[in-house]
C-alpha cells in the first residue's frame, strides 16, 4: 500500500469532503480517503494508483491540486460538488 497527501483548492465544507471521499473511493485500488478541511489536504491510501489518476479525479470534481490555477469554472464546479455532498451526507 502507498499513501499520497495532496493539497487541494476550493475545499470549503463537509459537503466538499463527502464528495471527495465518495468519488475517490470509486477508483480501483483506492482503499482509504481522509480529508482535512482545515489544512486543505486529502490523504489517499491506495495500491499503486498513479498520482495523475488521483489528481485528474480531483480536478474533475473541481478540487485541483493547490499548485494549479483556479479559474471561475473550477470554483463553480466545486460549489456544485459541495451542494451535492451536503445532500448525500444527510
Amino acid at each position: 500500500m502507498k499513501t499520497d497527501e495532496l493539497k487541494v483548492a476550493n475545499m470549503k465544507c463537509n459537503g466538499c469532503a463527502s464528495t471527495i471521499i465518495k468519488e475517490l473511493m470509486k477508483i480501483d485500488g483506492v482503499s482509504e480517503v481522509t480529508v482535512d478541511k482545515e489544512n486543505d489536504t486529502v490523504v489517499i491510501t491506495h495500491n499503486e494508483v498513479e498520482r495523475k489518476v488521483l489528481t485528474a479525479a480531483l480536478l474533475h470534481l473541481g478540487y485541483p491540486e493547490a499548485t494549479e490555477k483556479n479559474g471561475l469554472l473550477l470554483q463553480l464546479k466545486s460549489m456544485q460538488s459541495c451542494v451535492i455532498g451536503k445532500i448525500n451526507a444527510n
